[in-house]
């Protein structure tokens, strides 16, 4: 038996439907569910495999879940979507009163002083912050490295990497030491640790989401999002995090429009009759490889079976896509002065630019892009550099959306990495080009032209590694992808639990 008297619940794929349905047949309590998840979390994070991925546990998460469960006996009724829902929060987002370190060693002991505005949603939601999960310093690294967390591991394979930056909330939501997680995507970083951790993970409209309280890297692009086991999961926690905040403009997009949430309500359990998916083969990975043949060989069984379940499956190009690309990048144009704007916004803070951080040399040793921003000049926003990638992100996006209308496309289909998860050894060697921007990710074409995007589970290499496969949609087509991925999803099964191994309870 468990706390509170529920027999014990499996947590591991748990999903918030079942977990909500053995609340009301009185199978388990949030109390129960916050106690299993950390077991797990000392058994498989801190102990046996050493995953690494929860940086702070929330000392107030018992007492919450305890709330939720009174207010649930009192009322007979579920409090909200996420009721006693433990979440795992990246931690690159602001909580009130629980250390919010950005990644970096430096801010160990910085407790803020408010939630982040998506926090604060989650609660009213129901749910309980169960932890803040590992991320590399001020999200700069493809990878699970960090001076805070030191390495977080894959929980398919510890020897290899878990993607990053949201490297934390990605491997704990994979081995369930929480039901859902939230990330946080500039260039894929809520989508990288999806493909490379078996998850579906969603990459928003940019503005559907507040970003108020998120340590920024590009303020055009940064957006949080949420990573889970499952759509419909993902799906519910996307409807739980949009909406507006007045105090980030670009989010003045939901208010009052159309279209906007009612993300679970929408979904549709069926085949994909009518749909029609362009492949972008040009963003495959390097077949002559071995590395982008096991994924390519991986992709395209997964576009193979979107084509048995009824989708008409096209190859498509976008015009000038390379150099829009290019052309879009703002990491060495504005970041640096995002990033300071923000520090120099709290007080309380230990410091207050990055080019203090970097001075410090409190920095992950393999992080070479963050001192790279910190070199690049401050900008102001009548910046002619910066102004112009600014309007090359419309041209490109006009570019996406142009090739789909010419394609008469629903959504665009690629690898979301045209790798498998590197091994830990090519990730600590110096002099890998896996630790520059030269990564071969797919996912900065969505970030750039502020499309959403959704990374679903596409099966695994020969080797049990994980592959993402990815959907591209229109703007605020949250919706369609959603859909898309729900019939992948329920037709092909690709999603399974990590084995982990560790000592007996």
């Amino acid at each position: 038996m468990t706390a509170g008297g529920a027999t014990e619940f499996d947590v591991v794929e748990a999903t918030v439907g079942g977990i909500h349905a053995a609340m009301r047949g009185g199978a388990v309590t949030s109390r129960a569910l916050v106690e299993e998840y950390l077991a797990r979390i000392e058994q498989f994070d801190a102990g046996g495999p050493q995953i690494n991925s929860i940086v702070t546990v929330n000392p107030a998460a018992i007492e919450d879940a305890e709330r939720c469960d009174r207010n649930f006996t009192q009322s007979g009724e579920l409090a909200g979507p996420l009721h006693g829902i433990p979440v795992v929060v990246k931690d690159q987002v602001e909580t009130a009163g629980l250390a919010t370190a950005f990644g970096c060693i430096a801010f160990k002991d910085y407790i803020p002083a408010r939630d982040a505005p998506i926090v604060r949603r989650l609660k009213a939601a129901g749910a309980v912050i169960l932890a803040k999960s590992s991320l590399s310093d001020f999200a700069t690294s493809w990878h699970g490295i960090s001076s805070r967390s030191g390495l977080t591991s894959n929980p398919y394979n510890p020897s290899f990497d878990p993607g990053g930056s949201s490297s934390g909330s990605g491997a704990a939501v994979a081995a369930s030491f929480a039901a859902v997680g939230i990330a946080e995507d500039t260039g894929g970083s809520v989508r990288v640790p999806a493909s490379f951790n078996n998850l579906v993970g969603v990459r928003p409209t940019t503005g559907l989401v507040s970003r108020t309280g998120i340590s920024p890297l590009v303020w055009w692009q940064d957006t949080a999002g949420p990573v889970a086991r499952t759509v419909r999961d993902a799906a519910i926690l996307l409807d739980v995090l949009v909406g507006y905040d007045p105090d980030d403009p670009l989010t003045a997009a939901v208010a009052g429009s159309p279209g906007i949430g009612g993300y679970a309500a929408n979904l549709r359990v069926g085949g994909l009759q009518g749909i029609r998916l362009g492949v972008l083969r040009d963003v495959f990975g390097d077949s002559g490889s071995a590395a982008g043949s096991d994924v390519n060989a991986v992709v395209d069984a997964a576009i193979d079976e979107l084509a048995g379940i009824g989708a008409e499956v096209v190859d498509v190009a976008v015009p000038g896509f390379a150099s829009l690309l290019d052309e879009t990048a703002l990491y060495f144009t504005s970041s640096h002065s995002d990033m300071n704007r923000f520090l120099e916004a709290r007080p309380d803070a230990p410091l207050h630019s990055i080019d203090e951080v970097c001075a410090t040399g409190q920095v992950h040793p393999l992080n070479s892009f963050l001192p790279a921003i910190a070199a690049t000049p401050l900008v102001t926003d009548d910046d002619p550099a910066y102004l112009r990638k600014v309007v090359a992100r419309g041209r490109f996006q006009r570019a996406m959306l142009g090739a789909a209308l010419a394609g008469r496309l629903d959504a665009f289909v690629f690898p979301t990495v045209r790798i498998p998860p590197p091994s830990r050894a090519e990730v600590l060697d110096p002099s890998s080009s896996l630790n520059t921007t030269m990564f071969p990710t797919n996912t900065e074409m969505a970030a750039r032209a502020a499309l959403p995007a959704v990374s679903a589970p596409a099966g695994f290499t020969a080797g049990g590694l994980p592959i993402g496969l990815e959907f591209v949609g229109r703007p605020y087509g949250e919706v369609a992808l959603l859909n898309i991925a729900l019939a992948f999803e329920t037709a092909c099964g690709h999603r399974r639990a990590p084995v982990l191994r560790g000592p007996d309870r």
